[in-house]
């Protein structure tokens, strides 16, 4: 398993009526200016190290109290790389199949938070997890939270890189990583909320996990067209990952770099987001279709309509074949 521990550091807004968030597909609660990350090796002893500074686009106004307790300045995030580029290195840093282990969930939601705004291709984040549980799980905890200082302290880590920096936040908590039983945390993650739930006060039974990771990821290929790939059934249809209801989807968007998706939307258990990306197979002149399938929160459902609103005006006055992916 290629494990890869990050951590961010994020710039806020001066306020929540900024005129900036016009500017912007979803509300963005903060806009990255560091990412740090350091990986594990098959031993879980602590490997390569990558950190880089961002520059931000739209929150260029250091916020008071992250300048205070980051260090950040303008000048220095003048330096940085733009999102985009900043990204571009940090995927190829991670290389394939990595899985993210951070420190909560809040990196998780500021990072695809940013890859939203920057229109960027997100699937390969599929796999997090949130150390927190396992942590809990190993030291008789609940379901609330413990600070990374606490963990530290409990297990008798020296602080020896800067806090509130996200590579010394990363390589802080890839030291208690060495300290926990990672095989067994990774075997009993997927129902870690339950037994922490249940070892709460008056704790009632779980019915439900809204697990943010991919649900479902399938390929498909020998398709002659997109457009056969969109009318066959492997791509188009789809039942419920929960109640297993057949659900119809919303119009195809097309997002650019032959990446598509729709939303799918149950009346029991709520919106799911569909994402197609295409690879041509030059020498069959056939393509491959991969369809990965998720969890919609409202970002995901408001960027979705943005795009798709953008290309109802970019198609205003053209006329397209009925049931054919919007362009």
């Amino acid at each position: 398993m290629n494990y890869i521990v990050v951590d961010l550091e994020w710039n806020q807004a001066m306020s929540s009526k900024s005129s900036v968030f016009n500017k912007l597909p979803i509300h963005l609660s903060g806009e990255i200016i560091e990412i740090g990350a350091v990986k594990l090796n098959s031993d879980m002893s602590l490997g390569d190290e990558f950190t880089v500074d961002v520059k931000p686009a739209y929150f260029k106004r250091m916020h008071y109290k992250v300048k205070k307790i980051t260090g950040f300045d303008k000048e220095r995030l003048s330096h940085g790389l733009p999102f985009p580029d900043a990204l571009e290195a940090f995927r190829d840093w991670c290389g394939e199949g990595a899985t993210f282990l951070t420190w909560g969930c809040d990196d998780r939601r500021i990072l695809e938070q940013n890859i939203i705004i920057h229109d960027l291709d997100w699937d390969w984040i599929a796999g997090w997890v949130n150390l927190q549980l396992i942590y809990n799980l190993q030291t008789g905890g609940d379901k609330n939270q413990k600070s990374l200082a606490s963990a530290m302290e409990h297990f008798s880590i020296e602080q020896t890189r800067v806090a509130h920096d996200a590579l010394g936040d990363a390589y802080n908590t890839a030291l208690v990583c060495t300290h926990l039983d990672m095989k067994e945390g990774m075997r009993l993650y997927p129902d870690a909320a339950q037994i922490l739930a249940s070892r709460m006060p008056n704790a009632k039974p779980q019915t439900e996990s809204r697990d943010g990771d991919a649900l479902l990821h399938e390929s498909c290929s020998g398709f002659s067209t997109k457009a056969a790939a969109f009318a066959d059934e492997r791509i188009a249809a789809l039942n419920c990952p929960v109640c297993g209801k057949e659900l119809t989807g919303s119009k195809w968007v097309n997002q650019g770099d032959q990446r598509y998706m729709s939303v799918y939307a149950c009346e029991e258990d709520g919106p799911f987001l569909m994402r197609v990306k295409f690879r041509k197979n030059a020498e069959e002149n056939t393509w491959t279709a991969n369809r990965l399938l998720y969890r919609a929160d409202d970002a995901a459902v408001e960027f979705y309509h943005t795009k798709a609103a953008q290309s109802r005006r970019r198609g205003r006055g053209h006329t397209k074949k009925k049931n054919r992916p919007a362009k």
